[in-house]
């Protein structure tokens, strides 16, 4: 074997075994510099004055920092921009992988008539020359590893578009019984969904702007792919939800995270709960709908969409279930023919196991959820808030209205408006109209009716109790969400 010379260290000398020759060159390979991939953050804030020194505080303080952070200022009437320009600059600091650095930089937009989408754009203009864009909303804060935890992923495999982190709602800090109660009630909402996406392979339907990780050679190819002159459009209500379906479409995957967590702020009034979950149920029908949207392919059995489907038409059973329970149970009593069966209680015990399973699953689980869940009342007033929204969502689809479900939420967080009232408004009004009619029937008529129905909602409340206990004996795999 010839001599190693000088310039030429990875050159066998005669004497030198395989062995140790492995040993040097894995030596000198760690010495070479390794090639880090570029990731731009873009933070849309729209009056986050309360909340912007936090979300920047937690992103200094990421393992793996961004290479650069974009903090887009738009529309905002409070002191965002003189909160955010506190940290505008370089920052350096060493993590546990060596001295790491970043800059931050404060743009205010003014007067944006597209809203976030248009402040989303903005910024995808600013990092569209990195390998990945990280949104990140103004009330979100990861735990310290999730970036490095999205970028090992995202990294590792070509076939990933985007990537979201496991998201929890923040409960800190909260005063009142009613927000306390919402902002469980939205825990166990996202826990359950988080949940349902690890286990479908870790596919993601939604990517959301809350704390996602993009590939912008992805976003590039859906831009080419839907004649688009930007990756987020203005005429979806979940801008974020249909650039997932249009990331699938072009051949990529859309993941969940198994190792990112990241804290967003929940709604902590009726109101600003009744904005937020109109808008995003009327967005996803508009996705869902054959015919609404020409630029989707493959609309309604899209791939991202099938589990919106499902969770619709889950929505609907659980509101003729509990609705129609409730009409027979006041008919039978009309007419002194109510008799209770012990097994009428299994279905409320299946779903306060679903409920403590939710909670179990929960990575940052603490007492109040708990609570929430095995007390059954919260959890049960919760789902009659969320049939709600679905209700309200579905009839503004059908009634063709042009909202503005964008002003719509932020009216509601600043207190204003009624609408959230609606839908118990039209319960009682049913209620009353269904007890009138039923009170001018013969009594014969109404104990026949009563016959007929009982056991139909029966067998259907067999069958959603039974759903509920595979769902809550199903394993979770390690997965925490």
């Amino acid at each position: 074997m010839p001599t190693a010379t000088p310039g030429n260290e990875y050159v066998l000398r005669r004497d030198q075994g395989l062995s140790d020759y492995a040993d040097t060159l894995a030596d000198e390979l760690a010495t070479l510099p390794s090639q880090r991939p570029t990731v731009g953050c873009i933070i849309p804030a729209y009056n986050e004055g309360e909340t912007i020194a936090g979300v920047l505080d937690s992103l200094l303080m990421q393992t793996r920092l961004p290479d650069v952070i974009h903090v887009i200022i738009n529309n905002t009437t409070d002191d965002s921009v003189e909160v955010a320009s506190h940290y505008a600059g370089p920052h350096t600091r060493l993590t546990p992988s060596g001295e790491q650095s970043t800059v931050i930089y404060v743009h205010d937009i003014g007067k944006n008539p597209d809203k976030k989408v248009g402040a989303l754009n903005y910024g995808y203009s600013l990092v569209e020359g990195m390998d990945f864009l990280l949104g990140v909303d103004g009330d979100t804060t990861p735990e310290p590893n999730a970036l490095e935890a999205l970028v090992d992923e995202i990294s590792s495999d070509d076939r990933i578009g985007g990537i979201s982190a496991i998201y929890s709602i923040d409960d800190s800090a909260l005063d009142g019984l009613m927000s306390k109660f919402l902002i469980a009630g939205q825990r166990a909402q996202f826990s359950a969904f988080n949940m349902q996406n690890l286990l479908k392979g870790r596919n993601m339907a939604v990517l959301g702007g809350q704390f996602s990780i993009f590939s912008t050679k992805a976003l590039k190819q859906v831009l080419k792919d839907t004649h688009q002159r930007t990756p987020w459009v203005n005429d979806s209500e979940v801008e974020d939800s249909l650039l997932s379906l249009q990331i699938k479409s072009a051949g990529y995957l859309t993941k969940i995270s198994a190792k990112a967590y990241a804290h967003v702020g929940g709604m902590t009034t009726l109101r600003s709960l009744d904005g937020q979950q109109v808008k995003w149920n009327y967005g996803a029908i508009d996705l869902m709908w054959p015919g609404q949207r020409g630029d989707t392919r493959g609309q309604p059995l899209h791939p991202n969409l099938r589990l919106r489907w499902f969770e619709h038409a889950s929505m609907v059973l659980n509101m003729f279930t509990r609705i129609g329970f409730l009409l027979l149970l006041l008919g039978s009593l009309s007419i002194h023919a109510f008799v209770f069966r012990a097994w009428w209680l299994l279905p409320p015990l299946a779903a306060q196991f679903l409920n403590y399973r939710v909670a179990r699953s929960m990575a940052f689980a603490n007492r109040k959820d708990y609570v929430f869940a095995l007390t059954f009342a919260p959890a049960e007033v919760y789902m009659w808030i969320r049939m709600g929204h679905f209700v309200r969502a579905w009839v503004k689809f059908f009634s063709r209205t042009q909202t503005d479900n964008w002003a719509a939420q932020a009216k509601a967080e600043r207190g204003k408006g009624s609408s959230y009232l609606y839908p118990f408004l039209a319960l009682l009004v049913f209620l009353a109209a269904a007890a009138a009619i039923w009170l001018q029937l013969p009594v014969g008529v109404r104990s026949d009716t009563l016959a007929v129905c009982w056991p139909i909602l029966g067998i259907l409340t067999v069958l959603q109790t039974a759903w509920m206990s595979l769902k809550a004996l199903r394993r979770y795999r390690g997965y925490k969400a």
